[in-house]
């Protein structure tokens, strides 16, 4: 009879060493011994680190291990740039994990240096939506999502009844309501300074490529030098400016604000009607409770309706020099199965990115449906994009909260895109 031993370690810790950098540390380490039989350990380091996310990853794992009695699995994570910076130094100096979250950015140099595995054996592929098999053609498969994230507005609706105001569907409309909320003595936009104001500039720019199924051809010229970005982006950032010039947003504030944490507090302060960030947010401002009711809407940044900002998210990339490839793939793939996704999508507020996968049920998202449904969305950090975009425009996006002008900025953005070509 096997016996079986279970270990839960969960160290929540601030400090600097060689692997991990410093920042908030978690690490759940599950440990199963059938008697004697070999054990394989397997390590994987994420930026998942809120206690509601690590438990769902907890429950995932240990049911993994449970059908795979002979494989081991630890998962540690850390919070924000420190989790990118420690994965850089775990993956440079030949410590790195078997299985590990990236970003889109973060992979164009992983890919660089051939330090992702070839996923393109995982029977779960074949599940994922056509718009998500979008972002594997035409390359190697190095990394499978786990979740659809989604960029949106944030609107105070008790807030809004009382001045007598709507949910804003089209630009001109929210530039009205934002008028009105500056003539009360109201900053009426909560913005952070790294998602904010780069989503609001991706999704006006690229929209239309999007809608006439051209964006692989942009992204194609992009790559090549045949276009720059400022030519999709300075519209969108020219709105950004405009907001921030106009009262909508308080420049110093927003330039300080850290995204789904400092915003949070000052939107269920009730000091604005509107903010700008992701949806998986929204069940840690329920968490907050706040005493209004909230819901999150698509971003109304066109002249004639309004769009969303998505992201294939939570990217699972595996060590091509993991000494056990086998049990790493073998942990994604289970990772990737249509029930597990479901409920860590549902956790995170997020959409399923395979086919069938049901809209999530946080009620506050749900104004979210009809536009996600109806296609009218823009991949943020579309792999297409072969340039670090979402770096790129979180840079300018402080920038501008600093002071500096739209047009220096994107002369700045078309030298670093183009440095980074000649990179390639």
């Amino acid at each position: 009879m096997k016996n079986k031993i279970l270990v839960l370690l969960l160290i929540t810790a601030c400090a600097l060493y060689l692997f991990t950098g410093c920042g908030r540390h978690n690490k759940v380490i599950y440990e199963e011994s059938p008697d004697n039989q070999e054990i394989t350990t397997i390590t994987f380091f994420g930026y998942k680190y809120e206690p509601e996310n690590v438990t769902v990853i907890e429950q995932i794992i240990s049911e993994f291990m449970e059908k795979n009695p002979l494989i081991r699995v630890s998962y540690e994570s850390l919070k924000g740039t420190d989790y990118f910076e420690a994965l850089e130094k775990r993956i440079n100096s030949g410590r790195g994990d078997d299985v590990f979250m990236v970003n889109h950015d973060i992979l164009l140099e992983l890919e660089a240096q051939g330090k992702v595995a070839d996923l393109s054996g995982l029977s779960s592929l074949a599940n994922f939506t056509d718009q998500m098999q979008s972002q594997f053609a035409g390359q190697q498969i190095t990394w499978v999502p786990t979740t659809v994230s989604v960029f949106g507005l944030y609107c105070n609706m008790d807030l809004l009844k009382e001045h007598k105001q709507k949910v804003p569907q089209t630009l001109p409309e929210w530039e009205a309501v934002c008028d009105y909320f500056v003539s009360q003595g109201i900053t009426p936009v909560i913005a952070n300074n790294d998602i904010s104001l780069k989503t609001l500039a991706i999704g006006r720019g690229f929209y239309p490529a999007y809608q006439e199924n051209g964006q692989e051809a942009l992204f194609d010229r992009l790559n090549n030098g045949e276009a720059q970005l400022s030519e999709y982006l300075t519209e969108g950032f020219e709105i950004a400016e405009e907001f921030i010039d106009r009262g909508y947003i308080n420049r110093e504030k927003a330039l300080h604000t850290m995204k789904t944490s400092d915003d949070l507090q000052d939107f269920v302060c009730k000091e604005s009607p509107f903010m700008l960030t992701g949806a998986w947010a929204a069940g840690r401002v329920d968490a907050m409770e706040p005493d209004f009711e909230f819901a999150v809407y698509p971003l109304p940044v066109r002249d004639d309706g309004s769009l969303l900002v998505i992201n294939a998210d939570t990217r699972l990339s595996v060590n091509a020099d993991s000494e056990y490839l086998d049990a790493a793939m073998k942990f994604v793939e289970f990772f990737t199965e249509a029930e597990n996704i479901q409920r860590f999508a549902d956790q995170q507020s997020s959409f399923s990115p395979l086919r069938g996968g049901r809209p999530s049920e946080v009620k506050e998202i749900q104004p979210l449906l009809s536009c996600y449904e109806s296609g009218q969305t823009v991949i943020g950090t579309d792999d297409l994009l072969r340039l670090p975009i979402w770096t790129l425009t979180a840079k300018v996006s402080e920038r501008l909260l600093e002071g500096e002008p739209v047009s220096d900025l994107m002369k700045w953005m078309d030298q670093q895109a183009e440095a980074e070509r000649n990179m390639q």
